[in-house]
């Protein structure tokens, strides 16, 4: 600066001398007025700078201009589809993200040549330990997780610089992705048949220990589904006692033989009361169950309503292509009737033998 304030008063100096050199050559003034002027135009510039040094004050030897630090530097490098393992093997997530980084004691280490690597191993190093833990069936949640874990500038394994992370994008492969959601549905398929087994095994458990356990729990069971209608309950007891034995894979009870329809000889006893050796009872048939709702509903043999109701069951399951059992309801309930013979008519003759034939 001071170099440049001499270097003006100089120029000005010389440019005053000259304007003044023409105004007396023009003028014509006498030549005793030359050195007058050339003396006063080198005081002038020496005094101002003498004025001006008064001023300013005396410069410490010691003194050094300020310079004004560096701006630390900061770089960037693209990192793009990178993967990342999962918890689950053979499931990756895809990782790209915006790397940045500054030195730790500023740019121009020699021993760095590559600091981008280094920036971005650190980086992924961090990603992959965060990654490794988590279910590939939660990428989204990962990539916000990734952005608040990436976003600080942390120094890496070799103490040069700080590494971070920034515009991080997680994604999975579309076919693991695939994967993932048939694997999710059939997890739910499976919990739901879990339940349903679980559901059927109870409600067997229930039918078979608690109300099928013996008569005697089928019948309190029964009525109270029947709204304590006894006598629809004592109707049912030779159903109720089947069904026990059966669940049971049982016997029924000497006591409930004589209960059941249709079993002769004292259900199963000879005259003496001593249990017969002959062959066990076949299963009651539809129409022996048909034969015990009537006689539940008060319907005597000869009541003409057990043919016409036999008839109309025996006409619907006709109509199921159970002809076997439309055939027996029909035989039992409505069987056809002889015809009627003429009065006083004395019996058919006996077939000759075949006239013979010319």
């Amino acid at each position: 600066m001071t170099t440049a304030r001499k270097t003006t008063t100089l120029f000005l100096t010389v440019l005053g001398g000259l304007l003044v050199a023409i105004v007396g050559l023009v003028q014509g003034w006498p030549g005793w007025t030359w050195p007058a002027l050339a003396t006063l135009l080198l005081m002038v510039p020496a005094g101002v700078f003498r004025v001006a040094a008064q001023r300013r004050g005396p410069v410490p030897v010691s003194f050094e201009e300020q310079l004004t630090a560096a701006p630390v530097e900061r770089t960037e490098c693209r990192v793009n589809q990178v993967a990342l393992p999962s918890l689950w093997d053979d499931y990756c997530f895809v990782f790209s993200a915006t790397v940045r980084w500054c030195f730790v004691d500023g740019p121009g280490r020699g021993t760095v040549l590559n600091p981008a690597g280094l920036a971005v191993d650190a980086v992924l190093g961090r990603a992959r330990a965060l990654a490794e833990k988590r279910e590939p069936g939660h990428a989204s949640l990962l990539q916000y997780e990734l952005g608040g874990a990436l976003s600080r500038m942390c120094p890496d394994s070799t103490g040069h610089l700080r590494a971070m992370a920034e515009d991080i994008s997680l994604t999975m492969l579309d076919e693991d992705r695939e994967r993932l959601d048939r694997l999710a549905g059939v997890r739910k398929d499976e919990a739901v048949w879990e339940h349903q087994r679980k559901y059927e095994q109870s409600k067997r458990r229930y039918l078979g220990e608690d109300v099928l356990k013996d008569t005697g729990s089928a019948v309190v069971w029964w009525l109270t589904k029947n709204d304590e209608h006894v006598a629809k309950t004592v109707a049912d007891l030779p159903l109720l006692a089947q069904l026990t034995s059966a669940a049971k894979d049982t016997d029924i009870p000497r006591r409930l033989l004589e209960m059941l329809p249709h079993q002769p000889g004292g259900a199963g006893t000879s005259g003496t009361g001593t249990e017969s050796a002959g062959p066990p009872p076949a299963e009651p048939s539809a129409a022996d169950h048909l034969s015990g709702f009537f006689a539940a509903m008060g319907f005597q043999e000869d009541d003409d309503r057990r043919a016409m109701l036999g008839r109309q069951i025996s006409q619907l399951i006709e109509q199921h292509n159970r002809h076997e059992t439309a055939e027996d309801l029909l035989r039992r309930f409505d069987p056809p009737r002889p015809p009627a013979s003429d009065t006083g008519a004395g019996p058919a003759p006996e077939p000759g033998p075949p006239a013979e034939t010319a």
